[in-house]
């Protein structure tokens, strides 16, 4: 008994359970069997790569798992075709994990040996998000651009755009473009079809945006495009036509920006809509000459505080002469209703539909005030991208 016992734990032995005997000595030995990062290593940075590797017989199997907020994933990878090493599909390394690998081996006699590694990657201090534009699974206008803000500036642009994708049903080229270092924005050359469905994948999570600050996201959101609605505001005429699906539904009376404060012109974006806002002359640049606790039917169409709302407060104006600020006004009661010019415009809206003013005295809006990539040729929106 005791013989067999020492046979089976010497060197040239058959070993027990299967495996071989030449532990520490036969090319597939556990100590041949080779796995970076180190065992036990802590802190590994996401550059590192995961390697397994033999200096002759096969690899026979590899298990990796990566352990990550709690939850475990398998990682996959592929065996060279000399059966000498394992590398992962995605040689990118995820922070704040732990790997655990598992590699079985067999040497040119066909004898098994085995090992277990496990390693933890480093724990950035610093992360960003991108907070998106349109919210997940809501129904949008035609004109809506996809808009990821950042919440850290982002010294590497080109890494941090190719871990985004968007993508259409039915396809649709879609490009982006970047307005400074906190802002990337996507849209294709003319306006979505109704029915479009569009999926943004963020990639985000352990890219690297800007030094020791890495992204957290790993997300996917969808929206879908509804109906075209494109309304055209002549500040010169006063009126508003409504277009649904290119056909006018009505013609609205308005009321636009007073020759000391004109409205932009432009093509604007419906950002948000509001039942009733509160409008403070003094949050977006003026003095104390308004504020109006309870404006109706507030559509937001520029980050700089241009509306499209309704107007109790001079009746007599929409159709007539143009005494706001910059904003669109449209016939409204107090407290709004459903009856009125405001009402019926605000029930027929989405997120997303397009407001295009024409005639007024000031300028074309800035493509990144609000959603007003519109307004930038396809030409130079193609330039605003870091990828080359």
């Amino acid at each position: 008994m005791g013989t067999g016992l020492l046979a089976g734990c010497s060197p040239d032995g058959p070993g027990p359970l299967g495996m071989g005997g030449a532990l520490g000595r036969s090319p597939a030995s556990e100590d041949a069997i080779r796995v970076t990062p180190e065992d036990g290593g802590k802190g590994v940075r996401p550059g590192d790569r995961l390697r397994v590797r033999l200096p002759g017989g096969r690899l026979e199997k590899v298990t990796v798992v990566k352990t990550q907020d709690a939850q475990d994933f398998p990682v996959r990878g592929h065996v060279s075709d000399d059966g000498l090493s394992w590398q992962p599909d995605d040689d990118r390394l995820a922070l704040a994990a732990q790997y655990t690998v598992d590699v079985v081996a067999l040497d040119a006699q066909g004898r098994r040996s085995a090992r277990h590694t496990t390693f933890t990657t480093y724990v950035p201090d610093e992360r960003f998000i991108a907070y998106v534009t349109p919210e997940n699974r809501a129904t949008v206008g035609t004109g809506m651009i996809v808009s990821l803000s950042f919440s850290r500036e982002i010294a590497d642009r080109a890494a941090v755009e190719r871990a985004v994708h968007v993508r259409a049903r039915p396809p649709v080229e879609i490009r982006p473009h970047w307005f400074g270092k906190g802002r990337l924005d996507f849209r294709p050359e003319r306006y979505w079809k109704p029915g479009t469905e569009v999926t943004v994948d963020l990639d985000l999570r352990d890219v690297e945006g800007a030094h020791g600050v890495y992204g957290l996201q790993d997300k996917t959101f969808s929206f879908t495009v509804g109906r075209s609605q494109v309304s055209l505001v002549d500040a010169a005429k006063h009126t508003m036509d409504v277009r649904r699906d290119g056909q006018l539904l009505a013609t609205v009376p308005i009321t636009a920006g007073a020759p000391k404060h004109p409205s932009y012109n432009g093509k604007m974006v419906v950002m948000d809509m509001l039942e009733v806002t509160r409008m403070n002359s003094r949050t977006v640049g003026f003095g104390g000459e308004y504020d109006i606790a309870d404006v109706p039917h507030a559509m937001k169409l520029t980050d700089s505080g241009t509306f499209l709302h309704g107007n109790y407060w001079n009746p007599d104006a929409p159709g007539r002469e143009n005494v706001s600020h910059g904003c669109v006004g449209l016939t409204d009661v107090k407290g709004g209703s459903s009856d009125t010019p405001a009402g019926w415009f605000f029930d027929r809206s989405l997120v997303g539909d397009v407001i295009e003013i024409v005639n007024s005295k000031d300028k074309t809006v800035a493509p990144d005030n609000g959603l007003g990539g519109w307004n930038m040729p396809w030409k130079d929106w193609l330039a605003g991208s870091a990828v080359k």
